[in-house]
């Protein structure tokens, strides 16, 4: 089964076990930080972490990559239907880094205002698995982690 059929498969899960992720993850190649540029539209898969639930009241759309040093994590839909960067519930911008996760070294977004890293692995040249990991309580649900997808637009 070709990464992007298990990608879907489990998208469309009710209910989806960190573990399959964890195992996706590994059979992923990484990405370099230079190759993310451009909007990204984004989805949490239905792992029950609290971080989806947070991330739909805000009506998160997505991330932008402008540039290494310029990242908008929280492109979020107003309420007259337009994105916008929502600066406060991402407490600033971010950057990307490489940065080793679950033994590889792959591009990583920092965000300025927390200890929070967004790690992502290449499905496809469109597609990308993003896991959220750091200190911050916000991002550990009984020691999980918050798993993600992003597509480019």
């Amino acid at each position: 089964m070709t990464l992007r059929v298990r990608f879907d498969a489990l998208r469309t899960q009710e209910h989806v076990a960190d573990g399959d992720l964890e195992l996706l993850w590994d059979d992923c190649d990484v990405v370099e930080s230079g190759d993310l540029r451009g909007a990204w539209a984004g989805f949490g898969f239905a792992t029950g972490h609290r971080v989806g639930a947070m991330l739909a009241a805000t009506r998160w759309h997505g991330k932008r990559f402008d540039a290494v040093d310029q990242v908008a994590p929280m492109v979020c839909r107003g309420d007259d239907g337009e994105l916008f960067d929502d600066i406060k519930a991402g407490r600033g911008g971010a950057s990307l880094w490489d940065v080793r996760f679950r033994d590889r070294v792959t591009a990583t977004m920092v965000y300025d205002g927390m200890a929070v890293l967004d790690h992502f692995v290449r499905i496809d040249a469109d597609t990308l698995l993003g896991v959220m990991n750091g200190k911050a309580d916000l991002v550990r649900d009984e020691g999980r982690l918050f798993w993600f997808g992003l597509e480019r637009e």
